[in-house]
């Protein structure tokens, strides 16, 4: 996985390459064998051919170079092959070290070795600034070459971070279907997919609170105005069957709102407080005990997971089985591999086909049934799926309504 350090890393190392060949282009530009060298070595058969032999007089030389000083306007100087003075005319100019553009501390001058081995220096006019054009032209280009190395990365990484800006600020206005573009492998991408992870979380966490929310206002409702009826009947007449009533009805609020907030809870923090051995076997027996006409059959099975959420979702089955069922009800656990299979049965006719999923749904009733709350096949597979397992109608051809948890073994 390419890492974004890397990413920099390497724009600059190809910068620096780019940069090396420039320079070395440049270079290449004032080598010996350049055209630059060749227009020097033709200027030198010039002078040579307006000088006289390098044999006659220094006088005779002085007036060569006379005539050349004012025809060319400038400085001019004659070395012989040491590098030692013969003639000159104007300011004084530097001894030449090779051919080319030579520094001085008035100004840079041309040196030019002629075919004989004399030197011939002129000063250039000060309209002419080879050499600073020169520099400007290699900053210019190195500057053009880390520009263009570093531009595609730069704004790439940029335009993917503009993006995810975006998308953070549209989710916090409201829009909690906001996604982002997932591109690249490195820690942007990463940061986006994440984003995008949490942003789902966040949509499926107010959906479902929205949902709890709006089907709890409607679910307490019933025993509320059961309750309100029954209390204001009791207090007329002083009957105890509206007592009875009223406390029927306070227990069945309570269970609501029991359920509701572990649902609630379940859903906003799907992760297990407590991580024990727990005894499986040991639970569907006292919970079966509570259940008229219970039958259990079972083996050992001890599971890591929570023992309060573990007896909910068996005593949520039973119930269930109590309340939708018909008697007999019987519990069976096995062991099938690495996992212990819990099945509760009774002799009612079953889950039909199209309705085996959506019974686990919050709120769903199977045929409008009035009885129960509707969550409580919501919490038998919240609760099997945060131990890692899971809760399926499982119908069999003898017992066709059978409610089968799936739990790894510990």
């Amino acid at each position: 996985m390419r890492r974004l350090y890397q990413k920099i890393y390497l724009t600059i190392v190809a910068s620096l390459v780019l940069v090396v060949l420039a320079a070395g282009a440049v270079w290449r530009m004032g080598a010996e064998n350049s055209v630059a060298a060749q227009g020097l070595e033709m200027a030198g058969e010039l002078v040579a051919s307006a000088l006289p032999a390098a044999t006659v007089a220094r006088e005779v030389q002085q007036v060569a170079i006379d005539r050349l000083a004012q025809r060319l306007g400038t400085d001019v100087a004659l070395f012989d092959q040491n590098r030692e003075p013969i003639a000159a005319v104007g300011r004084l100019l530097p001894r030449p070290t090779r051919g080319g553009w030579t520094g001085g501390g008035l100004g840079p001058a041309w040196s030019v070795q002629l075919p004989d081995g004399r030197w011939f220096v002129v000063r250039a006019p000060m309209r002419h600034r080879a050499p600073f054009v020169g520099l400007l032209f290699l900053l210019g280009s190195i500057a053009l070459a880390v520009a263009v190395a570093a531009y595609p990365v730069v704004r790439g990484l940029t335009r993917r971070l503009e993006r995810l800006q975006t998308g953070v600020e549209t989710l916090g206005a409201g829009n909690l279907a906001t996604r982002v573009k997932v591109e690249g492998r490195d820690e942007v991408a990463r940061l986006a997919d994440a984003f995008n992870r949490s942003a789902a979380r966040i949509e499926e966490l107010v959906n479902a609170h929205r949902l709890l929310l709006a089907h709890a206002s409607h679910e307490l409702r019933t025993p509320l105005s059961r309750l309100r009826l029954a209390t204001e009947l009791y207090g007329k007449t002083g009957e105890m069957k509206y007592k009875e009533q009223i406390e029927r009805d306070i227990v069945e609020l309570d269970a609501l709102v029991d359920e509701i907030l572990l649902s609630s809870r379940l859903s906003a923090n799907p992760a297990l407080q407590t991580v024990e051995d727990v005894d499986l076997l040991a639970i569907a027996a006292e919970e079966c005990a509570r259940v008229d006409g219970c039958s259990l059959d079972g083996t050992p099975a001890l599971v890591r997971g929570d023992a309060r959420l573990l007896r909910r979702l068996v005593r949520n089955l039973l119930e269930n089985a109590q309340k939708h069922g018909k008697p007999p009800i019987a519990i069976e656990l096995r062991r099938e591999g690495g996992s212990f299979v819990l099945d509760v049965i009774d002799a009612g006719p079953g889950i039909p086909e199209a309705e085996r999923e959506r019974v686990f749904t919050p709120f769903h009733r199977l045929n409008d049934d009035s009885a129960g709350t509707g969550l409580g096949l919501s919490l038998v597979r919240q609760i099997a799926r945060l131990h890692s397992g899971d809760a399926v109608v499982a119908r069999r051809p003898s017992r066709p309504s059978c409610f089968r948890v799936t739990l790894p073994a510990s």
